[in-house]
């Protein structure tokens, strides 16, 4: 085989169509928009949203809340679920990520304390509460912001 004698899939193109270029093509005069109306001039449709002026689903749906998206959003943990760890192992991101306890790191990993840990390890995550540090350093480990 050579290059000239390749050829394309059957299929795998398709010929474009060519509107507004005359009565023969099929899609001639008016292109297939119809005669006059909205969405037959030009810019003409509706903006996103717009209902036929209907009460549109955004204004019909109560507001509620706030979302900051400046926000931080932690993946958080607990103090038990780090007993899964051998005794003196250093516990990480990369590490929590690989055994599968996380599944995904949002803005960085929050550490919380419930639970009873039970053996020292020395833990880095982004974020610790009072309670985590606290049951880190009884059991002998450490807790290292990242």
């Amino acid at each position: 085989m050579r290059l000239h004698e390749l050829k394309k899939a059957e299929g795998s193109t398709k010929i474009s169509k060519r509107k507004g270029r005359g009565q023969g093509s099929g899609l001639g005069k008016t292109a297939g928009r119809g005669h006059k109306g909205q969405n037959a001039r030009s810019g003409g449709g509706v903006r996103l949203g717009f209902e036929g002026g209907q009460m549109p689903l955004y204004r019909r749906l109560p507001k509620r809340g706030f979302t900051n998206i400046w926000g931080t959003k932690y993946t958080t943990l607990n103090v038990s679920d780090l007993n899964r760890f051998e005794d003196g192992q250093e516990v990480t991101v990369e590490l929590l990520k690989e055994k599968g306890i996380v599944k995904q790191v949002k803005d960085g990993i929050k550490i919380l304390g419930n639970g009873k840990l039970e053996k020292k390890l020395t833990v880095k995550a982004n974020k610790f509460s009072k309670t985590a540090v606290e049951k880190i350093e009884s059991a002998g480990g450490k807790a290292e912001v990242l």
